[in-house]
């Protein structure tokens, strides 16, 4: 008997990824793409969005790229309705804004008391504001007006679950994510319909343009004693590869999940459930 899939479809749906320029919004643009949504690729880079719009139509996926400054609420009033006005409506909000800076760790060369007050501000506002409020309050309040209600999928931390050494910054602002999306999918469901569904996954170690610094020695190219020490905590042996998000993120888009909201969903390789023992 032939297994029926079509609860994971998105053939029709309108699929929004703010910061969907970067190595794992790219992988979920090709995973949403592959199960037929029309995705919509927005960052503040126009070059880095159409270079991941490019590789889907190549790939015969409809796709196009926005320009967005996540932190700009104008910026995304107005490419939501250009969006809109393109597409007819939003039924599925990726919020992939996000990353930390060197000058918000702590380092042997910065202690935690010589941290920059601006830097821990640039961090949590680009993971918390960027990464998850602004664009919600532009685009959720234009999902809950469909008939068929939709998704929106943030993005936290392993941080969120265990605070993670020489990151405070980070860490705040994906754990103020992690807080954020339950008390949305609470106040959406309870005020205005739960047929729009909020949630959240929690990458685990994913190396980025970011994160490179802390988990690679950029002079032998070998694991740091920091990366070393990730991948043993790590039960699957392993760093995650961007595609690992992608299965998740269909998932919690689908139908397939249409009973779950308020969830922040690790995709860790086992890091969080693993004590070190």
């Amino acid at each position: 008997m032939a297994t029926d899939f079509t609860m994971f479809s998105l053939e029709g749906k309108t699929a929004v990824l703010i910061g969907g320029g970067g190595a794992i919004g790219s992988a979920i643009a090709k995973g949403m793409g592959t199960v037929g949504a029309q995705v919509v690729v927005c960052d503040l880079s126009l070059e880095k969005a159409e270079g991941t719009v490019q590789d889907l139509q190549g790939r015969g996926m409809i796709a196009k790229a926005y320009e967005v400054d996540a932190l700009d609420k104008g910026s995304l009033e107005a490419a939501c309705e250009a969006i809109l006005e393109d597409w007819g409506q939003v039924d599925v909000l990726v919020n992939l804004a996000g990353g930390n800076f060197p000058e918000a760790s702590t380092s042997a060369e910065r202690s935690f008391f010589d941290l920059p007050l601006e830097a821990l501000e640039k961090a949590i506002a680009i993971n918390l504001f960027a990464g998850a409020i602004l664009p919600t309050q532009v685009f959720a309040k234009r999902m809950i007006e469909n008939e068929a209600g939709g998704s929106i999928i943030n993005t936290s931390s392993m941080n969120a679950f265990r605070p993670l050494t020489r990151i405070p910054g980070y860490s705040a602002g994906k754990a103020a994510v992690s807080n954020f999306t339950q008390w949305l999918a609470v106040h959406i469901a309870q005020e205005y319909t739960p047929k729009v569904r909020v949630n959240a996954i929690a990458p685990g170690f994913f190396l980025t343009d970011q994160n490179r610094y802390l988990l690679y020695d950029k002079e032998t190219g070998a694991l740091t004693e920091r990366g070393e020490t990730v991948v043993g905590h790590t039960p699957m042996g392993r760093l995650g590869d961007p595609e690992d998000v992608a299965g998740a993120a269909v998932w919690l888009a689908s139908s397939a999940s249409e009973f779950v909201t308020g969830v922040v969903l690790p995709v860790d390789g086992g890091f969080s459930a693993f004590s070190g023992v």
